[in-house]
């Protein structure tokens, strides 16, 4: 049985890499795309998504629009020092054939939940604006949710402040909502996106394959010259991939439930999720927190689904 997917998303090089991973995986039916500003531009983003899809030949798949902002305070700066002024490092993809649905993002997302007749599994790998839109106009639907897989937060480590991670911290009121609305949630923080480790190397195979194939590797490429300019090491964090990957082959990481806590407001604790470890506030678990990973399993995954190994005939 396949798993009903909705995938949220601000591409973003490693969006890209997640949305490829869905598309290769026959476990997965995605069912749709919305866009989120974040990583760049709505504009961007938007047209990344419908670049990605086209790039892997499925136009099929419907892409809606969604939020622009963050729902209270503008954000500070997008991350295009990371992923490069149009979000995908300048790799040449041609602008999109495709338009985007006329529904806002909220509407799409809704109308699917309510016509699902099985559990549909929505992976929020950009900034939760949509999501929070959703719980406060639609909250019938939201609690339809199967379950929802967030790439964002962190238990000990930030990477867009000292304790914040970044999808997080562009919308953290956003956030707070969402995290508090009760909805069957998984939180894939930098705890373990950042072990979840890709390098050139482990691409070689992609670079002889074919135009995803040719991509994927072409991506890393790029991420790992950014990582080498800020970490010191080729090595790439493909946060958003392993959020996929949790999402269609369940335990890729391992969770604990937890109560989580988003903090929204000034300062360098913005957006930081405070995660109850000890138990020490006497708050019930909210969040299944994501803690360890199988680095083997995953880079597996993404390699051979990326490769093509995952597509029918």
């Amino acid at each position: 049985m396949t798993i009903p997917l909705i995938i949220d998303t601000d591409p973003g090089l490693d969006d890209a890499l997640g949305l490829l991973l869905a598309l290769d995986s026959p476990e997965a039916d995605l069912i749709g795309v919305t866009t989120v500003a974040g990583n760049t531009t709505l504009a961007n983003t938007t047209a990344n998504a419908l670049r990605i899809l086209e790039l892997a030949g499925r136009t099929d798949v419907p892409v809606a629009v969604g939020a622009g902002r963050p729902l209270i305070r503008e954000a500070v700066r997008t991350a295009e020092h990371v992923h490069g002024s149009d979000g995908l490092g300048g790799l040449p993809l041609p602008p999109p054939s495709a338009r985007p649905v006329p529904e806002h993002a909220v509407e799409f997302i809704a109308a699917r939940l309510r016509a699902a007749t099985e559990p549909v599994t929505v992976v929020a790998i950009g900034p939760l604006t949509n999501i929070a839109l959703l719980v406060a106009t639609h909250p019938e639907a939201a609690a339809r949710i199967g379950r929802l897989v967030v790439m964002g937060g962190a238990v000990r480590i930030g990477n867009a402040t000292p304790t914040s991670e970044y999808n997080i911290w562009f919308d953290p009121e956003a956030a707070h909502r969402v995290f508090t609305a009760g909805l069957p949630l998984t939180m894939v923080g930098l705890d373990v996106t950042e072990r979840s480790l890709v390098t050139p190397k482990d691409v070689d195979a992609l670079r002889t394959g074919g135009p995803v194939a040719r991509f994927a590797a072409d991506a890393v490429d790029f991420y790992s010259r950014f990582h080498q300019d800020r970490y010191g090491t080729p090595d790439t964090y493909q946060h958003d991939a392993l959020a996929v990957a949790e999402a269609i082959a369940p335990g890729i990481v391992q969770t604990r439930h937890l109560y989580v806590e988003v903090e929204y407001g000034p300062g360098l604790t913005r957006g930081a999720t405070v995660v109850d470890v000890h138990g020490v506030t006497g708050h019930a678990p909210n969040t299944d927190v994501a803690l360890e990973l199988d680095h083997a399993a995953f880079l597996d995954l993404l390699v051979s689904r990326l490769g093509g190994q995952g597509r029918p005939g």
